[in-house]
């Protein structure tokens, strides 16, 4: 794109060399793209992920199971590449018809249950293994609350702020300005939201703190887009105490490292069978083996 404004055609066709970090596995079209089963371990769960802050929900929800001692939690994690395209495999699609991470397989129940969407897979577990979701009426009213503010937010913060910050092949001051305003404006919301309150949803931890934090305190900390200091991310001071509580906590750390195919080696597990496998199978323990 060479002019600083675009006229939209009359019918749209697609342009697949439109350039972008992800043109490459973009597409207007579902389905699968070709054959590949998915691999199934020795657990009842079987999760299919990467540790983008999507996958990251799911592995930390797992991993605070199993914390609180729910052996039933134990889960087989297998590396979803959605870079080379491993999202639109046959046996991928059937587990998730939109191609997204995370997927998850439910293999104590019959028939296995498919558990798609990020939010759907907490309140899956919340509600199957009754952790993190409170029973009292209001209260879980309240968690449903921010669970489904995050689901609607975070687009415009990942496919809105973060592509035409940090991904998109031009910089346009419109979009940038829209969605920088955008997700300031969200920040606020939380920022004052965690004023009064521990945590998001009250005084308890809850999948409404699992599905915000990937998101939100990963911004605020820099470790997505670079942006920390162009959004005044020291300005939300609420958010940062809440953020390094969140971090603080063992299954946090933990879940943090699960699919994670980039970083430090020591932060990558890019597939998770068994709580050992923090300790034998992280990439800095393979590669001096």
């Amino acid at each position: 794109m060479t002019d600083d404004t675009y006229t939209p055609p009359k019918v749209w066709t697609w342009d697949q060399e439109s350039g972008g970090k992800f043109a490459n596995i973009n597409r207007p079209i579902a389905g699968p793209t070709h054959d590949k089963a998915l691999q199934v371990g020795k657990h009842p769960l079987q999760l299919y992920s990467l540790a983008t802050p999507n996958g990251v929900k799911v592995t930390v929800m797992l991993e605070e199971l199993l914390e609180k001692g729910h052996q039933d939690a134990e889960y087989d994690a297998w590396l979803i590449n959605i870079q080379n395209g491993d999202q639109f495999g046959s046996g991928f699609v059937e587990v998730n018809p939109n191609s997204k991470i995370p997927a998850l397989m439910d293999h104590s129940v019959d028939p296995p249950q498919r558990v798609f969407e990020s939010g759907s897979i907490l309140l899956y577990l919340a509600e199957k293994f009754g952790e993190f979701l409170p029973a009292e009426p209001a209260a879980r009213t309240e968690v449903m609350n921010w669970l489904f503010w995050q689901m609607g937010s975070a687009p415009m913060l990942g496919g809105g702020f973060g592509h035409f910050y940090a991904y998109a092949p031009e910089k346009y001051e419109y979009p940038i300005n829209r969605y920088t305003m955008e997700i300031k404006r969200q920040l606020d919301v939380l920022d004052r939201q965690l004023a009064d309150n521990e945590y998001i949803a009250g005084s308890e931890y809850s999948i409404a703190d699992m599905a915000i934090w990937p998101w939100y305190g990963a911004l605020v900390t820099n470790k997505v887009y670079e942006a920390a200091e162009f959004i005044e991310a020291h300005t939300y001071k609420n958010v940062l105490r809440w953020n390094d509580l969140i971090a603080q906590r063992p299954a946090v750390q933990r879940g943090r490292k699960v699919n994670r195919a980039w970083g430090e080696p020591s932060s990558q597990l890019w597939e998770r069978h068994d709580a050992a496998d923090f300790d034998t199978r992280t990439l800095d323990k393979l590669q001096s083996s």
